[in-house]
């Protein structure tokens, strides 16, 4: 049996590391989007939302709008929604407490793990990308109990004066769900998409590198290839 020349197996090495560089490329912007999408779910009052029902008269209109975790805004005359609520001293909606501060949470470790990537040019590459999956893997499971516990806290007066009196829990009454919330739910499966992923390069580290740069700087060779 032939064995391959080191010429050889030191190109294969290099079209290694640049795939692994090509990979952890992509990985560091998906985080960074990801951390943009969760500061949208956390503030955009657009968890909940009034259907369209088709009024006949005979008392006061429905009130049209939606509701957030800090905000409930109502639909005027005007083009702006008349929206209550504190989200400039990010006071959440008394109902929704634990929801918010469980996407705050979700949102602190994303932007943890977005500033870990400066550690790329002094740290370990494998170490850094298993903290980094840590932290999403946190985020998400954080977020995933957000999105349990907002539907839970339904049966509040916040709800009830938006959406009717027929709202209990995991009930939404005369609203549905909105495009903030089915956000979050996508932000769950993106979480652990990235952990994994994060998982599996900090894994491959150590076989993409030579063996006498797994004591060196590893970042350096990565970013040279």
């Amino acid at each position: 049996m032939q064995h391959q020349s080191p010429e050889v197996a030191r190109l294969y090495q290099t079209e290694f590391i640049r795939s692994a560089r090509a990979i952890g490329v992509m990985w560091a912007v998906c985080t960074l989007c990801f951390a943009v999408i969760e500061v949208v779910i956390l503030i955009q009052p657009s968890w909940v939302g009034t259907r369209e029902l088709h009024y006949r008269g005979g008392g006061p209109a429905p009130p049209t709008g939606t509701l957030g975790l800090f905000e409930v805004c109502l639909e005027t005359d005007w083009p702006v929604p008349e929206c209550r609520g504190s989200l400039r001293t990010l006071t959440p909606l008394p109902a929704f407490q634990s929801p918010a501060v469980l996407v705050c949470m979700s949102l602190t470790m994303v932007w943890a793990s977005v500033g870990c990537l400066c550690l790329f040019r002094f740290c370990n590459a494998a170490t850094v990308y298993k903290i980094c999956a840590w932290l999403q893997l946190t985020a998400g499971f954080c977020l995933a109990l957000a999105c349990v516990l907002f539907p839970d806290s339904w049966s509040c007066a916040e709800m009830r004066a938006l959406c009717g009196e027929r709202v209990s829990s995991f009930s939404p009454g005369n609203c549905s769900v909105h495009w903030a919330f089915i956000l979050a739910i996508l932000g769950v499966l993106d979480a652990g998409i990235l952990a994994t992923l994060a998982f599996v390069l900090g894994n491959r580290q150590d076989a993409l590198l030579p063996d006498n740069a797994k004591d060196g700087d590893v970042t350096g060779l990565l970013l040279a290839a």
